[in-house]
C-alpha cells in the first residue's frame, strides 16, 4: 500500500497490519478449550463407572455417544457456517458445549450420562469446520498449513494437559464438582471472539488496505448451493474422507480407553497414569507441528504441492501402524507407552495436511466438505470405543486393539496416496487435471 502524502513528500509505503494472527489465537484457544473439555471425562471415567456402577461396555457407549452426535452434526454446522459465516456458528457451539460440559456431573445412571454426552457432541460439532471456514476468509494461502499446524499442536497439547489437570481437580473436588468447572471455560472466550471478530476481515477495523489485499476474497453466501453431486462422486473427496476414518478411529483410544490402559495393563498408580496418559497428544502436538515445518520445504524440493502432502501423510499413518504393533512386543511399561506415543505423532502428521486440503479443494463450500471428513472421521472414533470395549471385555485382549487399528491405519496411509489434495472440486464443464 503506498500512501502518496508522506512527511518526506515522497510515496511511502504502508506495511499490512496483522490483525489476522488475532484469527489464529482465538482459533488455538478454542481448540485447547474444546480439547480439554472433551478429554476430562476420558480420566474421570473410572470415578464416574465407580460412582455409577458402570461396565467397560457402558463406558465404552458413554464415550461414543459424544463421537455419534459429533458426527452427525457436522455437516449441518460446517454447511451453516458457509451460509452465514462462521461467528455465529462457533458462539453457538461454544456456550452449548459449555453448557452440557457441566450438565455431565448431574448425571445419574448410564442412561442420563449418554444423553448429555450426546449433547455435548450436538454442541461441540461443526467447531473445526467453522474454525476453518474462519481461516480461508482471514489468511492468505500460503499461511494455512502453518495456521492448521499450530492450532492442531495446541489443541494436543491442551489436551495432553488435562488428564494432570483434572487428576489435581479431582483431588480437591468431586468429579460432578469438576465437570461443572471445565464447564465454564469457553464463556470468556465466547464474549471476547463475539466482540473482536468479523466474518468479513475487511470490515474489521484493524485490517488496513494492504492486510485486505492480501486476503482471498470473502467466500459466505446466504444463497450459497453446495454441488452434492461433485463433492459425492469426488475420488478425492471420499479418500480424504476415509484417512480421517483411519485417523480418528485411532486417535479415540488415546482420549477414552488410554487411561484404563495404563492402570489395568501396564499397573501404573493412579499419579503415574495421570501424567502418562497426556503422553500421545503431546506427542502427536509435535507431529502436527512437524507437518507445518516439514511440508513447505517438500513441497518445494518435489515441486508438487499435492505430491508433499500425500508423502507426510501416508507416511505418517503407515509409521503409526508399526509403532502400535511395535508396542505390543515390548516388556518394558515405559517403552510400550513410548511407542503408543510415537503413533500418535505419526497420526498427528496427517492432520493440517487433511484441513488444508479441505480448504484447497473445496472453495466456498469448505465448511461443508471439512464437515464431511470430519463426520466421517467421527464415525470411525464413534465405533472406535465401542469395538474396544467389546474385545477388551470379552477377550482381555488389548493387543488384538492393536493389531485392528495398525491395519484401519494402513488403509488410512493407502487413502492419501490416491488423493489429489490441491485441485478444487471440478465445477460444471470443467476439465479436471489429473
Amino acid at each position: 500500500m503506498v500512501n502518496p502524502a508522506g512527511p518526506t513528500g515522497t510515496p511511502e509505503v504502508i506495511p499490512p497490519t496483522r490483525a489476522r494472527y488475532w484469527v489464529v489465537a482465538f482459533g488455538i484457544t478454542l481448540a485447547v478449550i474444546q480439547y480439554i473439555d472433551r478429554v476430562c471425562i476420558s480420566q474421570a471415567a473410572p470415578h464416574i463407572a465407580g460412582d455409577l456402577g458402570l461396565s467397560k461396555e457402558q463406558m465404552g457407549w458413554v464415550f461414543s455417544a459424544f463421537t455419534l452426535a459429533y458426527a452427525l452434526f457436522e455437516i449441518p454446522t460446517g454447511y451453516w457456517g458457509d451460509r452465514h459465516g462462521p461467528r455465529r456458528v462457533l458462539l453457538r457451539v461454544v456456550l452449548w458445549w459449555s453448557g452440557f460440559t457441566a450438565v455431565t456431573g448431574l448425571a445419574w445412571n448410564w442412561l442420563s450420562l449418554v444423553v448429555t454426552r450426546f449433547l455435548f457432541g450436538a454442541g461441540e460439532a461443526g467447531c473445526f469446520p467453522n474454525l476453518t471456514k474462519a481461516f480461508e476468509n482471514w489468511l492468505p494461502a500460503p499461511e494455512r498449513i502453518r495456521a492448521q499446524s499450530v492450532m492442531w499442536m495446541c489443541a494436543r497439547w491442551g489436551g495432553a494437559l488435562t488428564p494432570s489437570l483434572v487428576f489435581l481437580v479431582l483431588s480437591v473436588v468431586s468429579w460432578r464438582v469438576a465437570f461443572l468447572v471445565f464447564g465454564l471455560l469457553g464463556l470468556g472466550w465466547a464474549v471476547a471472539f463475539g466482540w473482536w471478530f468479523r466474518d468479513n476481515p475487511r470490515e474489521h477495523p484493524a485490517v488496513n488496505a494492504a492486510e485486505a489485499a492480501l486476503l482471498p476474497p470473502r467466500t459466505v453466501r446466504a444463497d450459497l448451493k453446495v454441488p452434492w453431486r461433485r463433492l459425492l462422486r469426488s475420488r478425492s473427496v471420499w479418500l480424504l474422507c476415509g484417512q480421517y476414518f483411519a485417523c480418528s478411529y485411532a486417535w479415540y483410544f488415546f482420549i477414552t480407553w488410554f487411561p484404563t490402559y495404563l492402570l489395568e495393563v501396564q499397573k501404573f498408580d493412579l499419579r503415574r497414569s495421570a501424567l502418562l496418559a497426556g503422553l500421545p497428544l503431546l506427542v502427536g502436538g509435535f507431529g502436527s507441528l512437524l507437518a507445518g515445518v516439514l511440508t513447505p520445504p517438500l513441497q518445494r524440493r518435489l515441486g508438487s504441492a499435492g505430491l508433499a502432502r500425500r508423502v507426510v501423510g501416508a507416511a505418517g499413518l503407515s509409521g503409526s501402524a508399526a509403532c502400535l504393533v511395535a508396542a505390543t512386543f515390548l516388556r518394558e511399561p515405559l517403552l510400550a507407552v513410548t511407542a503408543i506415543a510415537l503413533a500418535s505423532l505419526g497420526n498427528d502428521l496427517a492432520l493440517p495436511g487433511a484441513w488444508t486440503t479441505c480448504m484447497d479443494i473445496g472453495g466456498p463450500c469448505v465448511g461443508t466438505l471439512s464437515g464431511m471428513m470430519n463426520m466421517v472421521g467421527n464415525v470411525g472414533g464413534f465405533l472406535s470405543p465401542i469395538v474396544l470395549g467389546y474385545i477388551v471385555g470379552r477377550t482381555g485382549d488389548w493387543n488384538l486393539t492393536f493389531y485392528v487399528t495398525a491395519v484401519i491405519y494402513l488403509g488410512g496411509a493407502l487413502c492419501w496416496w490416491f488423493i489429489d489434495p490441491v485441485t478444487p472440486v471440478a465445477r460444471p464443464g470443467e476439465s479436471r487435471p489429473g
